[in-house]
């Protein structure tokens, strides 16, 4: 009998046993079948098949080359061949005389391009010529009876061509590297020759110190003998250095303090509104629970909106300028602060506070003197780390109109040929924020104390 109710027994937990497996097994493949029924949606809705046709990496493998290199176009006509225009970045402005050593006019024989493998473009009157390291043959281009351009000897074999060569019914494009480059097409003939480094990085291209680089002019400051008679060489350096007309130094940095001042006094302003509302609000100092509410649902609506969304309605009420920004920030920091300052004083130790009233102290000098030094690290320390988060987000709340450097990165990135300047701008910010990160880590340090562990 008691076997067979121990049988019974067993059989019972063994079901109950077996439904929960049923019922995690449902459950498990619920979840999967949910989670594959969204990634079939997000790959029809997103059309991610098509990614990889939409993908160029060539023209990705340019914006990179673009960011640490500089390129100078070389540039003639079929009309006029013997004018060569030899120009950094292809700017107009920015126009080489006399022209750089990598090119020699040889009279007859053609105008010479050295690129820095040793390949060679000879542009001669009626055609142009590649003589290239590694290749057994030199290419020719010439214009057919119709104007077009065409490679010599592979009319009727285009497909014998290398890989880097590619002939259309306007233009024969060459690019045997992400360093050289050349477009014969139906009127000019071009070619592009990049090399490492950011060119007339410390002075401009007119600029009369233009050879100079950094120690270079860093020397000349202490010369005695003037570049120009009427300014001392000091100036004239930083002068020059300033009004850069290609790289902006003098509107990118003061971009830049603009970004952190924005940072700094939005940081500010939700610190000093945060803490006394975020005393306000906790449930050991506010007896009062509307007033407790209604502080807590405030600061809900305050983190809640986004800082970006936020610098948008500030957008319109201040127009564009540093006010959007620090407000912006201001108003979302005020809610997360607040909302983190009252919980840390509705944790806070009673037994403090409680003796400071036993002394016969008053209720502000009770939450003076008995919540604010517990709280104090924690605020302190959340202070900063949002100070230092907020100096990245002030570049994405400049770019949207807030001013600072991030309108300069849109303004770069705008142009699709400033690369290298968005790079740049992305170095500083990167340089700024490490020594904001610095600076508040001993601020931390200073204010709070780093507590001791023994080991």
């Amino acid at each position: 009998m008691s076997l067979a109710m121990d049988q019974t027994n067993f059989d019972a937990i063994q079901q109950d046993v077996d439904k929960a497996a049923e019922r995690q097994r449902i459950f498990f493949w619920g979840v999967m079948a949910v989670i594959l029924a969204y990634l079939a949606f997000s790959w029809v809705q997103f059309d991610l098949g098509s990614i990889r046709q939409k993908w160029k990496p060539e023209r990705a493998a340019l914006f990179v080359l673009d960011t640490y290199a500089h390129k100078d176009h070389v540039t003639t006509r079929w009309a006029s061949p013997n004018e060569v225009i030899i120009a950094f970045e292809g700017g107009h402005r920015h126009v080489y005389e006399p022209k750089p050593n990598w090119y020699a006019d040889n009279g007859v024989d053609g105008r010479v391009v050295t690129f820095g493998n040793g390949g060679k473009v000879i542009l001669l009157d009626d055609a142009v010529e590649l003589d290239w390291p590694g290749e057994e043959e030199i290419y020719r281009f010439e214009l057919n009876s119709n104007g077009k351009p065409y490679v010599v000897g592979y009319q009727d074999r285009l497909d014998e061509l290398p890989d880097w060569i590619r002939q259309t019914a306007n233009k024969v494009e060459i690019r045997p590297s992400l360093f050289e480059r050349l477009q014969v097409g139906t009127r000019k003939i071009e070619a592009h020759r990049y090399e490492v480094g950011w060119a007339f990085f410390w002075f401009d291209f007119d600029s009369p110190l233009r050879d100079y680089g950094f120690w270079s002019g860093l020397g000349l400051m202490f010369s005695g003998d003037r570049v120009v008679p009427e300014m001392s060489n000091a100036k004239l350096v930083w002068t020059e250095f300033r009004d850069n007309t290609i790289w902006a130094h003098g509107t990118i940095l003061y971009a830049m303090l603009e970004t952190v001042f924005m940072a700094l006094l939005g940081t500010m302003i939700a610190a000093a509104v945060g803490l006394p509302l975020a005393f306000m609000a906790a449930r050991n100092i506010q007896p009062v629970s509307g007033i407790r509410f209604a502080l807590r649902r405030l600061f809900d609506v305050l983190r809640g909106i986004d800082t970006l969304i936020w610098s948008l309605i500030f957008l319109r009420a201040f127009g564009p300028g540093l006010f959007t920004g620090i407000f912006a920030i201001a108003f979302t920091d005020t809610g997360t602060l607040g909302k983190l300052m009252s919980e840390a004083i509705e944790n806070a130790d009673e037994n403090q506070r409680e003796g400071i009233q036993s002394t016969g102290a008053g209720k502000i000098q009770q939450q003076r003197f008995g919540i604010l030094p517990q709280i104090m690290p924690v605020f302190i320390s959340q202070s900063l780390y949002y100070l230092e988060s907020n100096t990245r987000g002030a570049v994405i709340i400049g770019a949207m109109g807030a001013g600072g450097i991030g309108l300069q990165f849109l303004g770069a990135l705008q142009t699709g040929n400033d690369f290298e300047n968005v790079a740049y701008m992305a170095l500083l910010v990167l340089i700024t924020v490490v020594a904001m990160d610095a600076m508040s880590a001993w601020l931390r340090n200073k204010l709070i104390g780093i507590e001791k562990r023994g080991y």
